[in-house]
């Protein structure tokens, strides 16, 4: 059948039409109606359907008649695009895998059910309290966590917190349901269950433990000491590129598969899971399915973020400004390849020995991931929300290697071409749409201070003490001028031939 012909004939995806797909497409030989949810997921985007939810998916065709099925959670009035794709194709969706050599399909089963939280926010705290829900995970973006960057501290005094305090019983954010919910369990006599992040921070279970904590004290400070001492806030590590989904994705499932999927999702092949075995209330065997249990998560996610995550950010700003659109193009361009490597090594001797890694290895394998056709990764993408992400996936590493009196010529380049790309416009003069919470400030202060990057460097609420060092400012500032005057491009080559 020719690409046209299966796009034309293409089946609506739903649980009615599994049978009559490719058989090249793999589907769950599970009968999902046997599954029930254990595990509630707040935040259900493309990279939790890439990643948790298929090593359930293949934890259900080892262990068919599983209490650890998942329900999708959306807080959000975004989310209705999320809940309407899903609950028309009885929560099923496609995942496709992308490497260089192939692109393989198969049909995820693991979400059984989606709660929609505007519509229903009662039925979405019952649903927590319920005993049978035993974990609830969250990929709720780095900014949803409600902190100061540079104090950690929580930040009290924003809008949704102040709603959520003042209106327990219809709550808009995270905290406002998990305290609720919790409450409520603590006052039946339920044992609480496990809070498991799953998004890119380091010490992701510590984190979310302080703010939870905090926010249940505020409302009520013999449930937040409660929530302190039982609840179970596992840290973890996932890793898994994962690009938007696009209209040119969901076409190529009609055309290769001959699935019509309303949202479908697609992925590198690289997958990584890394959960430290803490639980309130149990947990699925999922190293069964190659996920990572150990006692110490720290050395594997300082080794993420600071390589790959660093990395992102370096790879989006610097191809942002210089007229990329993708990571893979971007890659492609021999200087950025470069100060990418550059930036691994700068960073290599901030990290700890990690148990069967090789960092070469795991570095070399990073540039290829980085650089795989198939996964069109877009550059806005990797520099969205610049303001959560640079303080946590840099400045630890600059620190450190401040206090080790070494270089950090790519780390505070990595600043500098944050900076420069806060100005609203690349090299060639294009606009830039800048992604972030406080775009405002960060646009009007980048645009004031130009090649001078104190302005920006005075919010202390991201970079902490960080300008007391006259190397670190002198730094950043030596990039930031010669992004200006002599554009990414020159100032790469400059460097590279230090």
């Amino acid at each position: 059948m020719n690409n046209l012909t299966q796009a034309e004939s293409a089946i609506k995806l739903n649980e009615a039409s599994l049978a009559q797909l490719s058989n090249q497409v793999r589907i769950p030989a599970y009968d999902r109606h046997h599954i029930t949810n254990g595990i509630f997921h707040i935040g259900v985007g493309g990279f939790h359907r890439a990643h948790q939810a298929l090593y359930l998916d293949n934890y259900f065709h080892e262990n068919p008649n599983s209490d650890w099925g998942i329900c999708g959670v959306g807080l959000l009035e975004f989310d209705q695009r999320m809940r309407d794709a899903l609950n028309s194709q009885d929560c099923l969706y496609t995942l496709v895998e992308q490497s260089p050599e192939q692109d393989t399909a198969r049909v995820i089963g693991a979400i059984t059910q989606y709660l929609f939280a505007p519509e229903n926010r009662q039925a979405v705290i019952d649903a927590m309290v319920d005993p049978q829900c035993r974990i609830v995970t969250l990929t709720i973006t780095e900014g949803g966590y409600y902190y100061h960057e540079g104090s950690g501290e929580f930040d009290a005094n924003h809008p949704t917190i102040q709603h959520d305090l003042q209106h327990p019983d219809a709550p808009i954010g995270v905290y406002g349901f998990l305290t609720a919910a919790l409450e409520q369990r603590r006052k039946q006599g339920i044992a609480p269950f496990t809070v498991l992040s799953c998004d890119n921070l380091q010490g992701n279970g510590n984190i979310v433990k302080k703010m939870l904590s905090t926010f249940a004290e505020l409302h009520d400070p013999e449930l937040g000491q409660w929530i302190r001492n039982h609840v179970a806030f596992p840290n973890c590590m996932v890793d898994r590129i994962t690009p938007a989904t696009t209209p040119a994705d969901i076409a190529m499932v009609r055309e290769q598969f001959g699935i019509d999927d309303a949202w479908p999702v697609v992925a590198e092949p690289f997958l990584q899971w890394v959960v430290e075995d803490k639980f309130s209330a149990g947990r699925p065997e999922l190293e069964t399915v190659g996920v990572q249990f150990t006692d110490d998560v720290h050395p594997y996610e300082m080794m993420k973020i600071r390589l790959l995550n660093a990395s992102h950010l370096l790879i989006g700003y610097l191809g942002t400004l210089m007229g990329y659109s993708y990571s893979y193009e971007t890659m492609a361009d021999p200087l950025i390849r470069q100060a990418v490597e550059h930036l691994m090594e700068e960073v290599t001797p901030t990290l700890q020995p990690v148990s069967g890694i090789n960092l070469d290895q795991y570095k070399q394998t990073l540039v290829e991931r980085f650089a795989n056709p198939k996964i069109r990764d877009q550059l806005p993408r990797l520099c969205l929300n610049g303001s959560a992400k640079l303080p946590k996936w840099v400045l630890g590493s600059l620190r450190e290697k401040m206090q080790q009196g070494s270089t950090i010529d790519y780390l505070s380049l990595t600043i500098a071409v944050w900076f420069r790309y806060l100005n609203g416009q690349d090299d060639q003069g294009n606009a830039i749409a800048i992604d972030d919470p406080m775009a405002d400030i960060l646009h009007q202060r980048a645009r004031s201070g130009g090649s001078d990057p104190n302005s920006l460097l005075e919010l202390s609420e991201l970079f902490g003490d960080l300008p007391q060092s006259t190397h670190f400012v002198d730094c950043v500032s030596h990039h930031l001028q010669n992004l200006y005057q002599l554009g990414a491009q020159e100032t790469v080559t400059q460097l590279l031939q230090l």
